[in-house]
């Protein structure tokens, strides 16, 4: 019929690249391939994880997902259903749940601190190291005995 159809010149190719465009595309990476913290699909990795820590991270996710769906359906309530009794009750709960989310960090850290630092007291202050000295010993070190001085002798007036 059409020298054109039969020679394919003049058309132009809608949806294929040229060689041109081949060239001049980089190629696409490969992405690299991940270790996932569960392969087998047992919770083998757990075992990794002290008992305490995963404990206070389980009960922390739970308290904060309380929390923020009841901070955020309390005024839902309140506002579109016409609760007013159910909406602010809905808003505090959601707030002691975010306050017991902290309160369950705030332990998990103290008791870690604790165990990471054998030397300190419980109250979290360093304990002291002369603490069974009496401060009105006179028998106790000074100043002078650290730089070899000797010490002053007693007046006998006292």
């Amino acid at each position: 019929m059409f020298s054109l159809d039969e020679d394919d010149e003049g058309e132009i190719s809608v949806g294929e690249s040229s060689d041109a465009e081949r060239k001049m595309t980089p190629d696409i990476p490969e992405a690299p391939s991940v270790k996932t913290f569960d392969d087998a699909g047992d919770f083998e990795g757990a075992r990794d994880v002290d008992s305490g820590t995963l404990r206070a991270f389980v009960v922390a996710v739970i308290y904060a997902n309380a929390a923020v769906l009841l901070v955020a359906l309390g005024p839902m309530v309140w506002f579109f259903e016409g609760w007013s009794r159910l909406g602010p009750a809905l808003i505090v709960a959601g707030l002691l749940a975010g306050v017991r989310t902290y309160q369950t960090y705030r332990s998990w850290s103290r008791a870690r601190d604790g165990d990471a630092d054998s030397g300190e007291s419980g109250s979290g202050e360093k304990a002291d190291v002369d603490s069974d000295a009496d401060p009105d010993d006179e028998t106790a070190t000074d100043d002078d005995d650290r730089t070899g001085a000797d010490p002053e002798p007693a007046s006998p007036e006292a």
